[in-house]
């Protein structure tokens, strides 16, 4: 019996597609609460900046073995998919945080990146295993 998960039958690389959804929603939001609480508005609103910063510079991209994470076309770092244990979309059908576990540590990714396309990557090249 194969314990080892499959990969998809495609080998082509996909990176994703930025999606500024997450930041705008928060930039929008904040405007309703200015007359509410300015300064909770605020830093709401410099959050909302700061992940549209980060929309505009990191790049996930799913090749054949790992993730890999890219700041400005330079990679910083990559999770080979056979150290994964688990992962989650949380929020759907609106989703804003990617979450996945290694064999030695966690991480959390707000959704600044094409959620359908995520979805169908991680289905494809890392299979959640059955308990």
């Amino acid at each position: 019996m194969n314990n080892t998960p499959s990969l998809t039958t495609s080998t082509q690389d996909i990176e994703l597609k930025p999606s500024y959804a997450l930041p705008l929603a928060l930039i929008i939001g904040s405007i309703g609460l200015i007359p509410i609480q300015l300064l909770l508005a605020a830093l709401i609103s410099i959050f909302g900046l700061f992940l549209m910063v980060q929309t505009a510079l990191i790049r996930l991209k799913f090749t054949e073995k790992s993730l890999e994470v890219y700041r400005s076309q330079k990679l910083i770092r990559d999770f080979p998919y056979e150290d994964w244990l688990n992962w989650e979309i949380f929020w759907q059908p609106l989703p804003i945080l990617f979450y996945f576990k290694e064999v030695k540590s966690i991480h959390f990714l707000p959704i600044l990146f094409d959620a359908k396309m995520l979805q169908t990557c991680l289905e494809e090249r890392c299979p959640k295993k059955l308990s």
